[in-house]
């Protein structure tokens, strides 16, 4: 099940073909900007959220901080100001979490506005309690590391000259601490252990959330050649369209006289007196007719003929009429086909998704040609088609590789396209298209497809 016929990958190509990719004026077609939008906004958002949890640890600490140093060490801290500080980080984050709730779009700006408000907090924090003789002080650099993986360049190189001219400031501008007596004398064995609790909170913090935020960044990179993949691929069904398109152009005139010869040979007295001559002309006639059809069937779809007179029928009655009319097509008996779809449900035609089913059923016929079985379930708001083969099944390569164009074990030119097709057919209409080989021989392929995307009324997602 590795590639398709000639004729029925011609008509998926132009039923596929998005005309508007084509059509639409330059101003209006999607620019690789806006296809690379979200996945940076996706990012920055999950981004915010951790540097709300990190706010919320920092409050935490703070106030552990402030316990220990006011009731355990008998050390006098201005708690007024300081739990004022408190009050608003703690604002600031409900503020954070009830605009992000209407939010989808994050820009670099924000994010930069939120690591220097911390920063603004960290600085009034050690403004009260020892400035730059605070062992604390060390947690600018958390800030500066954040900003670097965070934000881009220059906004980094902000970070930096703020988190600097904070520390110099709080040299020379900060309210000394009164120290008891019995601490006095041991300020700097108080000073190295006051740097030991900050250098291991310093390691935790990074350890916890830039391992978290390096998730959120490759999750970003993924979904970005994910999008790219798809553009790529949306080009080149673009492409093969617009040739399959003039491709029938081309043939439309050799077929016609093709057919105006069959005609005359019919009517010519020495081959009619001849009944297995009058046989082959009448196959000639009836392979030539399903050429036509195939040619009349790729300009409709390159012209959205199909939008223009919709078809309305039902999931049951469209799989007996595809199954009736591929039997008819390749004279095949060896085909089992199994409905359990159960309550059936009215939807509309669509030409794309036959040409997909036949696409994958010549497939297994043509490896399994004594046994394929075709079967159609429901899955709550799903419909999921499975057709199965007997033959050697996929190499795992071709199931890693599994969509992707040219990939196919035939050896042609070409080939590896029905695939493709496939899998981009089932994409657009929001479904998803799988293969996997059979443990007592054989493959499988599933097709899952939302009903939404079949129903009347729903937009035509590949027309």
């Amino acid at each position: 099940m590795l590639s398709r016929t000639q004729d029925q990958s011609a008509e998926t190509i132009a039923a596929l073909r998005p005309a508007d990719a084509v059509t639409a004026p330059p101003s209006e077609r999607p620019t690789a900007r806006s296809a690379l939008l979200l996945p940076d906004d996706t990012t920055n958002r999950k981004n915010i959220l951790l540097l709300i949890q990190l706010r919320w640890i920092a409050v935490v600490g703070q106030i552990a901080t402030i316990a220990v140093v006011q009731f355990g060490l008998g050390v006098a801290l201005p708690l007024r100001p300081m739990a004022a500080v408190l009050a608003a980080l703690v604002a600031l984050n409900l503020a954070s979490l009830a605009w992000l709730r209407n939010r989808t779009d994050i820009s670099n700006r924000v994010l930069l506005m939120m690591l220097l408000l911390d920063v603004a907090a960290l600085t009034a924090q050690l403004f009260f309690s020892g400035g730059a003789t605070n062992p604390f002080i060390s947690l600018y650099l958390l800030q500066v590391i954040l900003g670097a993986v965070l934000l881009d360049a220059r906004s980094t190189w902000a970070i930096v000259a703020v988190t600097s001219a904070s520390f110099a400031g709080l040299i020379v501008f900060h309210r000394p601490l009164a120290l008891p007596s019995h601490l006095a004398s041991d300020l700097f064995t108080l000073h190295i252990a006051g740097m030991l609790v900050c250098f291991a909170l310093d390691a935790a913090l990074l350890v916890v959330f830039m391992t978290r935020i390096a998730k959120n960044l490759r999750d970003r990179d993924a979904r970005l050649a994910a999008l790219k993949q798809h553009a790529a691929e949306e080009d080149h069904i673009v492409r093969m369209g617009l040739l399959a398109s003039g491709a029938a152009h081309e043939l439309g005139t050799p077929l016609s006289s093709l057919s105006v010869i069959l005609g005359d040979w019919r009517r010519m007295p020495a081959l009619a007196a001849d009944p297995e001559r009058l046989q082959e002309i009448d196959e000639m006639q009836s392979e030539l007719k399903r050429c036509k059809s195939i040619v009349t069937g790729i300009l409709m779809a390159a012209g959205e003929a199909r939008g223009e007179a919709p078809r309305v029928t039902s999931v049951n009655g469209f799989l007996a009429e595809l199954v009736a009319e591929w039997r008819a097509a390749r004279s095949a008996t060896t085909l089992s086909f199994d409905n359990a779809f159960g309550d059936d449900v009215p939807i509309v035609s669509d030409t794309a998704l036959k040409q997909v089913i036949f696409n994958v059923l010549d497939n297994a016929f043509e490896v399994s040609p004594n046994w394929v079985r075709f079967s159609a379930t429901r899955e709550e708001e799903t419909l999921v088609l499975q057709v199965r083969d007997m033959g050697p099944g996929f190499a795992p390569d071709m199931l890693a590789q599994f969509g992707k164009p040219y990939q196919s074990s035939k050896g042609r030119q070409g080939g590896g396209l029905g695939l493709f097709l496939v899998v981009n057919v089932v994409r657009k209409l929001g479904g998803v298209a799988s293969a996997e080989n059979r443990p007592q021989g054989g493959a499988v392929v599933t097709l899952n497809l939302p009903l939404s995307a079949l129903a009347i009324g729903a937009r035509d997602h590949v027309g």
